[in-house]
């Protein structure tokens, strides 16, 4: 038996589970850097008979797992998995399952914060400026956010959290979402307002929507031109919910700011004009990356497995839940 662990970027792998009882009955790879593309991944992994993955890292489409005679159990952090081919899998007889419990939402509302305050005070210049021998040399002055409107898109999960956090700091809160309430916002601390509104008052602006076919595109150009000149975009959700050329256009002209965590392609290739835009804070898509998440996940993960060798699988996805999960 061959198990591949993937997409262990962070290296951190072996150091967040105990994978000793594993290694007594299957030989294990751990595979740190990201496949060059599908043949890549297909060619590497086609003798495994389990694959256990890090969440929206390598996808894995129908034409992928087709090429994968050998698998007989996928293992993913988390539930959801736009990128993987969940209900063909299931369709094969491969078992397929999750882990629970390691995202309360709070990680990555805490990374959306500091984003938001990054780029607000210009920490990221400030401190490359200190560590190039500079000091106070080309830091303007930064955007104080006590009295400042936030606009959240979407008032989920990590909305709500992002609408204490923004409270707490003496800041306006408006929200918008396609099924928003006035009663509903105002349970969360924030004000409802049109979409219109949400990007033409807000000093920042914070994405909270799941992605999904109906939400692809979601934020448009006419969005960003909406935006208020020096105005904060951030995005801790998911890349394809934001027209990126027209946000890629609207930092390099310098007309807003952009805090990201997630990107279109990731690792964010290096010829990407991200890497060099003017006006932007990047972190590499860490958002639910903290200790706690990864030892839930890694942990579970290993409990998994151990039990489809013992014949008993537990978190399995099953066929009528895989469309829904899926998305």
């Amino acid at each position: 038996m061959r198990i591949a662990v993937l997409d262990d970027w962070q290296h951190i792998a072996e150091e967040y589970a105990d994978w000793s009882q594993l290694r007594d009955r299957a030989e294990i790879v751990f595979f740190h850097e990201p496949f060059a593309g599908e043949d890549d991944a297909a060619s590497a992994l086609r003798e495994f008979d389990i694959i256990l993955t890090m969440r929206e890292r390598t996808p894995f489409p129908s034409s992928l797992v087709d090429s994968l005679p050998n698998l007989k159990m996928f293992g993913m952090t988390g539930s959801r998995a736009k990128a993987i081919d969940i209900a063909g899998m299931l369709e094969r007889g491969i078992t397929v399952s999750y882990t629970q419990g390691g995202e309360s939402g709070t990680d990555t509302a805490e990374l959306t914060l500091a984003l938001m305050m990054a780029a607000a005070r210009q920490v990221p210049a400030g401190d490359a400026n200190i560590r190039q021998g500079r000091f106070q040399h080309g830091i303007r002055p930064g955007l104080g956010l006590a009295g400042r409107t936030i606009g959240l898109v979407g008032l989920g999960r990590i909305g709500k959290l992002m609408a204490g956090y923004a409270n707490a700091l003496g800041m306006n809160v408006v929200a918008w979402s396609r099924n928003l309430t006035p009663e509903r916002a105002e349970a969360a601390g924030a004000t409802a307002v049109s979409r219109e509104d949400v990007f033409a008052s807000a000093d920042v602006v914070s994405i909270h929507v799941y992605l999904s076919p109906e939400t692809e595109g979601l934020v448009t150009k006419d969005d960003i031109g909406r935006m208020k000149p020096g105005a904060i975009l951030v995005n801790t959700s998911r890349a394809p919910l934001i027209d990126q050329a027209a946000l890629l256009e609207a930092v390099q002209s310098g007309r807003i700011t952009a805090a990201l965590d997630v990107y279109g392609k990731e690792p964010l290739p290096l010829n990407d004009p991200l890497r060099h835009a003017p006006n932007t804070v990047l972190t590499p898509h860490i958002g639910y990356g903290t200790s706690d998440v990864m030892e839930t996940f890694y942990r579970q993960t290993v409990e998994n497995t151990l039990a489809f060798l013992d014949g008993k699988p537990i978190r399995t996805h099953q066929p009528a839940a895989s469309s829904a999960a899926a998305g």
